[in-house]
């Protein structure tokens, strides 16, 4: 499920309201001459002269009031920026500035750290004068009040629906913004003063105080004072080098950072510590490029209408600390509404729910050369879209799925490392195709949400035996490549859903029970504890290897001497078409992920 929101930005409706204009004009001075007049000659106008953009430094020594040269800088970024014009480069020096921007008109701008130069805009203040009140302390006067609204609906209750709702009753203060800090540490939020204890905090509207249960003296106490870091409404802009931290989102702000507008560049950036969701992007054509999104209270980056978007080696670890139920939306990136995704070399680890998320009508993804791992939901879900490749990743140790393929269509599932998952590789249809159920599904988008076309090719799909399997010791509800229609309508077969050439290893015969589930319709699927069983019935997997007892990955999932000397017997040739996205030759015969 995504969020509602407005219309997509889109630079196709500038261009029609650009044409309706200079249509009604052109039509008005027509109107006005008298028959059988013509046109006035056109009087010469005098061109400006180009503007030379100029460079605007800010620095936490300068002066709001000064030039804004390199030895006279402004104090504030939003001095800067204000002063600024399309094209100009603002340079932010070394420091700390606790501060909020909107940045609009401004195409072109470049908002730069100086080279070398640690630069954070920062969402929090120290906060003084703390008193002993029994087992508790507290600072009077505190009077920050943020919206704990729990959904993306301002004001409105959570949803009540199972898998709808957004906070979970075990950690029920998870939509409340507000955040604290001592001597760096988080301080978990509790909801009265009895509930205080070493390492909480209560906020006291009421009264005006924030309450402590640990003891502050001699520490440092910093707590969110600002809803929100940056909200970028010009189209073409640079953001590099900047660190953005501790701001406090309400759910329905939809980010610490919002991208509103098209062709925005986002490089060697930090978005860290946020209350609810780190980064949110709106509109088409966005990149991020090394860029870090960690421990964020709910997502750490969503996107929604953001065609032509671009993670190249981005990060995003340890997010949902405020532990949001998985669903609707919690944990690493989640990407919906969108078409033309593109993520290569990047990392999704350790967060608090799905990895990584792509869901509501996501059309042309590419997933490259990336590592999942150690996610407590699915490592990477697809649901509800399709036209995915997903080639050349180590999907590992994640506590649901490994992939979860969910009225998914056209899925290209080559060379990637599994390896201890729940479901390694899950594919699934229910009868949202018929009934949405309050699923958006876009009508500009060539989707069904009917599982089709799923090819399966040269993975290594590892259960190790060094995780418990979530269904119990026998695993009798766990697979290595699984495959159900929960309509009841379609086979595997007739979903065309393939097998060829992967590799599989188990501990022993029992950790899964069951190798593969495939589809048969209405009936139980089918369970198959070998795969030969599976071969021999469905004839899948005509080259594939299943390893019992033997292992065949190192501590470092590389592929043991074991089944590299077996490679050329059981990996399909690299399509010409995966073999562009991948920069590898035409024809490779490799098993697993190309291991960096």
């Amino acid at each position: 499920m995504q969020p509602q929101q407005l219309g997509r930005p889109s630079t196709r409706s500038w261009a029609v309201a650009l044409a309706l204009t200079l249509v009604l004009g052109s039509g008005s001075l027509a109107f006005g001459l008298a028959q059988g007049e013509s046109e006035p000659a056109p009087v010469p106008s005098a061109q400006p002269a180009p503007r030379t953009p100029r460079t605007v430094h800010v620095a936490t020594d300068g002066n709001d009031e000064a030039e804004g040269g390199r030895s006279t800088p402004v104090r504030t970024v939003r001095a800067a920026v204000k002063r600024s014009g399309p094209g100009d480069t603002v340079v932010v020096h070394a420091g700390t500035y606790r501060e909020e921007l909107k940045i609009e008109n401004r195409p072109g701008l470049s908002l730069v750290a100086a080279p070398g130069e640690e630069v954070w805009l920062d969402g929090s203040v120290v906060v003084p004068g703390w008193t002993g009140d029994g087992s508790r302390w507290v600072s009077r006067g505190w009077t920050e009040d943020f919206d704990p609204s729990p959904t993306y609906s301002w004001g409105q209750p959570d949803n009540e629906k199972s898998g709808w709702n957004f906070v979970s009753p075990d950690h029920p203060m998870a939509a409340h913004p507000d955040q604290v800090w001592v001597d760096g540490e988080r301080q978990l939020q509790v909801g009265s003063r009895g509930e205080i204890r070493a390492g909480t905090f209560y906020v006291d509207q009421a009264r005006d105080e924030l309450v402590l249960g640990t003891d502050p003296t001699g520490r440092t106490v910093t707590a969110s004072a600002e809803t929100r870091a940056l909200r970028v409404r010009s189209a073409g802009m640079l953001i590099r080098g900047i660190g953005f931290r501790r701001y406090a989102p309400s759910v329905p702000h939809m980010g610490a950072i919002t991208v509103e507008a098209p062709d925005v560049t986002f490089d060697q950036v930090r978005v860290s510590d946020n209350a609810t969701t780190g980064m949110h992007i709106m509109s088409s054509g966005v990149q991020l490029r090394d860029v870090t999104i960690a421990r964020n209270g709910m997502m750490g980056l969503t996107g929604t209408h953001s065609d032509d978007l671009e993670l190249t080696r981005v990060t995003a670890e340890d997010n949902n600390l405020e532990q949001f139920n998985q669903s609707p939306a919690a944990g690493g990136v989640k990407i919906g509404r969108s078409s033309g995704v593109l993520i290569r070399d990047s990392v999704f680890a350790g967060n608090l729910a799905n990895g990584l998320w792509f869901d509501e009508s996501v059309h042309d993804i590419r997933l490259l050369g990336s590592r999942i791992v150690d996610n407590s939901g699915h490592g990477v879900s697809i649901e509800l879209s399709g036209k995915a490749v997903v080639v050349d990743n180590v999907i590992a140790r994640n506590g649901g799925n490994g992939l979860k393929a969910n009225n998914a269509e056209d899925v290209a599932v080559w060379n990637n490392t599994f390896a201890d998952n729940n479901r390694s590789i899950n594919v699934v249809q229910d009868d949202r195709d018929l009934d949405p159920q309050g699923s958006f599904r876009d009508p500009d988008l060539p989707l069904t949400w009917q599982t089709q076309g799923v090819t399966i090719r040269n993975n290594i799909v590892v259960h190790s035996g060094a995780r418990t399997l979530p269904s119990g010791p026998d695993g009798s509800r766990t697979c290595l490549l699984c495959v159900e229609d929960f309509s009841g309508r379609w086979t595997a077969a007739e979903m065309d859903v393939t097998a060829l050439g992967n590799a599989y290893q188990r501990p022993d015969a029992t950790s899964p029970r069951w190798v593969v589930v495939w589809a048969r319709r209405s009936k139980d699927p089918y369970v198959f504890r070998t795969l030969d069983q599976f071969r021999q019935t469905v004839r899948q997997e005509e080259t594939g290897r299943l390893f019992t007892g033997t292992p065949v990955l190192d501590e470092d999932l590389k592929p043991l001497p074991v089944l590299q000397r077996l490679t050329r017997e059981i990996a399909q040739p690299l399509p010409e078409d995966l073999a562009v996205v991948t920069g590898r030759p035409a024809g490779t015969r490799h098993l697993g992920a190309w291991l960096r």
